[in-house]
């Protein structure tokens, strides 16, 4: 008899009257391995410490919310439908975050601090760009304890169990909150979280080689990541089984999006030619033009070193 992945029995553990959320828990997480690491890839490339940090405050909130809302308005008939609760729409902690809606208004949140700070956004997100994809396959892990986001019926190894949970109190069905009192699986299915988890993490890798390889700067390593993350999500996208809103007949509208965005990242990966720039930092600015003072000319201004790799590189 075959042994298969079994799913955790519950989601939410409480301690006294406060729920403990294992999908809200690794959100979290993720968020501190994402700013923990491009902390150190900022300061690295010459960028202030404490800007993540700074940049974070406005990007992991407007985030939030642009992902609340991407998985809201493509999920419409859910939340607004027949037999549809508008107020569950704001219940984020049951799950239900898109992607692409998150990455598209937590960088405008990201720009409007990164304008606050004099840091060129394109530098910032090459500095945070693995961070966050390894910050995303740790969200997964959310997934998995939801029992939520899995593909159809399997019988190879790596199948995941999934079990009736219900409110150990009233007896009836309750999925996210609900606790599993029978071990005995009602499906084995294809744990596509876990696919793009282990996926996320070889983008991560990938990414971080070519960056070292090639120096890439001007966005393209965040580009990078955006074309291996949807060149993933497609196949993946294509094998999970849970409703989703349909396009073009009967399209996973997520297939589709990474399809576009797909195209788009490896274009502008392609089509971007400039070389890595470097921020100065404003201690080493200044020794800069005061070294630089001494081979100034008669009217004081500044020789083209002084110049180099600090205003010149910062232009976006």
């Amino acid at each position: 008899m075959l042994v298969y992945l079994p799913s955790p029995d519950r989601g939410v553990w409480y301690l006294g009257p406060v729920p403990l959320r294992a999908y809200a828990l690794c959100i979290i997480a993720g968020i501190v391995v994402a700013v923990l690491w491009g902390e150190k890839r900022f300061v690295a490339r010459g960028g202030e410490p404490g800007t993540v940090v700074d940049v974070a405050v406005f990007a992991v909130p407007f985030g939030l919310v642009g992902g609340r809302l991407y998985h809201v308005a493509t999920d419409w008939e859910t939340y607004f439908g027949p037999g549809g609760n508008p107020v569950d729409a704001l219940k984020i902690w049951q799950g239900g975050l898109g992607i692409w809606g998150a990455i598209a208004l937590g960088g405008v949140g990201a720009w409007i601090a990164c304008r606050r700070r004099g840091v060129p956004l394109p530098f910032f997100a090459d500095a945070v760009a693995p961070g966050i994809v390894v910050a995303q396959a740790i969200g997964r892990l959310g997934n998995y304890f939801n029992q939520e986001l899995f593909g159809g019926p399997t019988t190879l190894p790596w199948g995941l169990e999934i079990y009736d949970r219900v409110d150990p109190v009233t007896g009836l069905p309750d999925a996210l909150g609900g606790v599993a009192l029978d071990a005995t699986p009602i499906a084995i299915v294809h744990p596509t979280f876990l696919y793009e988890l282990l996926w996320n993490l070889v983008v991560a890798v990938v990414i971080v080689w070519a960056d070292r390889r090639f120096r890439l700067g001007h966005g393209r390593v965040f580009a990078l990541y955006v074309a291996g993350y949807t060149l993933g999500r497609f196949f993946i996208e294509l094998m999970r089984t849970d409703p989703a809103t349909r396009v073009f007949g009967d399209i996973r509208i997520n297939v589709v999006v990474s399809a576009v965005v797909f195209v788009v990242a490896v274009a502008y990966v392609l089509l971007v030619r400039k070389p890595r720039e470097e921020l100065a930092r404003p201690d080493a600015e200044r020794a800069a033009v005061a070294d630089a003072g001494n081979d100034a000319g008669d009217d004081g201004s500044p020789g083209d070193e002084a110049v180099s790799g600090t205003a010149r590189d910062r232009a976006p």
